[in-house]
């Protein structure tokens, strides 16, 4: 994608600088697309843990990464937001515009977020090139997710201690078309990754 210098709106002394080390060449010395596997699910439902896992796969075979994980990224970059619907859309957005800078620099970025809402994975798509966004659906019915409830947040949930909690009184929007759909609930983790590295492997992101 060629990024056309611009003027920010509200001050026009920023501008988009090119640089001569590109995309394309930093892509080209780690042998590896850039590309963005946004995993999207229910708390619970094994995002983090399938990120992982795929990321020690990713780097087993040479691949440059990085994982973004939801717990952490409230720890720094996002610690000033609460969970109000516009403080986790702004949540979402600040992740994504790290994510494609980190594939600019020909990282394969896993990210780990509920991400709840159509609207917001698409916000994160439509930042991205075509074919760098990859949507993962860990998909884990809900009963699964509160039997592993891993931080008791189900629980506070149901009791009413935590409100607008994501599957409870607050909606999931499951993907509709993921790039990758996996069965979280009925197969091993290692299956899942093997799932993963497939369709890396077909969209000829890694070799």
């Amino acid at each position: 994608m060629t990024i056309t210098p611009q003027v920010h709106d509200d001050n026009e002394n920023i501008v988009w600088h090119r640089h001569t080390v590109t995309k394309a060449l930093r892509a080209e010395q780690k042998q590896q697309k850039p590309c963005v596997l946004w995993f999207t699910g229910l708390s619970g439902a094994g995002k983090s843990t399938v990120a992982g896992a795929l990321e020690n796969k990713l780097a087993e075979l040479g691949h440059h990464t990085y994982l973004l994980d939801g717990d952490n990224v409230r720890h720094g970059l996002c610690r000033d937001l609460g969970f109000s619907s516009e403080d986790r859309r702004e949540n979402i957005r600040r992740i994504g515009e790290v994510a494609v800078l980190m594939a600019d620099a020909g990282l394969i970025v896993l990210s780990a977020f509920i991400s709840p809402h159509r609207e917001e994975r698409q916000l994160v798509r439509d930042l991205l090139p075509d074919g760098e966004f990859i949507e993962v659906f860990v998909d884990t019915p809900l009963v699964e997710c509160e039997k592993r409830d891993p931080k008791g947040l189900y629980k506070k949930a149901r009791a009413g201690e935590i409100k607008q909690f994501t599957g409870i009184d607050s909606e999931y929007q499951s993907p509709l078309s993921p790039e990758i759909h996996l069965a979280a609930g009925s197969h091993a983790i290692e299956e899942l990754v093997a799932q993963c590295i497939e369709h890396l492997k077909s969209q000829q992101i890694i070799s």
